[in-house]
């Protein structure tokens, strides 16, 4: 079968769970299987829990790890729930690829990308909020809290207004046309950072990835190892801080005198002090692995 997806990060995913000889890797984001096949060759030993919120994807996921079928377990479902599901297995690692797949950004009738025909942007195509919701209906003073907060656009109030003037859009061609000609042209496409905003707020990227923090930290796996891919500031920070978080050994307030707190609350170390990001020449391969950084959590 053609595969038509390159994994970010490949090798050093894979490296992340060195050392796990029994029990099972998570990944919670399965898309094209790519690092799910790369575990399951490199990892003889280990099983697999394939989990994605996509139809299409754990289709062709299914049909490509065909050969590894005994060492998986395939999950629909929105990963911030998955956890929960298998909390009583033994869980060994977590990897979550954070963001859009390739699937739905190549796929035109999904609506990511600036040439497409459609204006919808779910990951889940089952549930209703959709792009053309927010672009349509959303009140200018909401669009700015999307394109301000999610989408980081330094123009988010002008964003916002040319949308509003200029609606109802039925494509996400229609509405990046209008960004290219009304913006300005920098180095990436001015439609960049809104479609960002949008996209998060369809899919409530970052309380999903919270939610998925938080259930791992509830799940209280012994030493398992946590690996976060993540492509933009906002995914990355939220993973900084809940592995700060995780390490910490004293949680009393700063302005403490003394610890009283015991000293023995850190639940694991971090691996990667700064985040592993890819080589020159993964970027020149695969482009859209440029903004991609790895962090890496051992709990104890």
């Amino acid at each position: 079968m053609q595969i038509p997806h390159i994994p970010v990060l490949f090798q050093e995913t894979l490296d992340a769970f060195e050392g796990i000889n029994d029990g099972y890797i998570i990944d919670c984001t399965t898309g094209y299987g790519g690092h799910s096949e790369g575990l399951l060759k490199q990892y003889p030993n280990i099983k697999l829990i394939c989990n994605d919120q996509d139809d299409e994807a754990l289709s062709f996921s299914k049909e490509r790890l065909k050969s590894f079928e005994n060492r998986i377990i395939f999950n629909k479902g929105n990963f911030e729930h998955v956890i929960e599901k298998y909390k009583n297995e033994s869980v060994k690692g977590i990897l979550a690829d954070i963001g859009v797949s390739s699937l739905q950004l190549d796929k035109e009738e999904r609506g990511f990308g600036f040439e497409s025909s459609s204006l919808d942007m779910r990951m889940n195509q089952d549930q209703t909020l959709d792009a053309s919701t927010v672009v349509n209906t959303y009140s200018q003073f909401d669009l700015e809290r999307v394109l301000k907060e999610y989408g980081e656009v330094r123009e988010y109030k002008k964003v916002a207004s040319l949308i509003v003037n200029n609606r109802p859009f039925s494509s996400a061609k229609q509405l990046s046309d209008l960004l290219l000609k009304k913006m300005y042209k920098g180095k990436i496409h001015p439609a960049t950072l809104p479609f960002q905003g949008i996209r998060i707020e369809v899919n409530d990227e970052l309380g999903v990835l919270e939610r998925l923090f938080d259930s791992i930290e509830k799940a209280k796996f012994k030493d398992c190892t946590i690996a976060i891919i993540s492509f933009h500031s906002l995914e990355d920070r939220i993973v900084k801080n809940y592995f700060k978080k995780w390490s910490k050994s004293c949680i009393c307030p700063s302005d403490a005198f003394r610890c009283t707190c015991g000293n023995n609350h850190s639940l694991g170390k971090i691996i990667t002090r700064k985040p592993i990001i890819p080589t020159k020449e993964e970027i020149k391969q695969n482009p859209r692995s440029r903004s991609s950084k790895l962090r890496i959590f051992k709990f104890d």
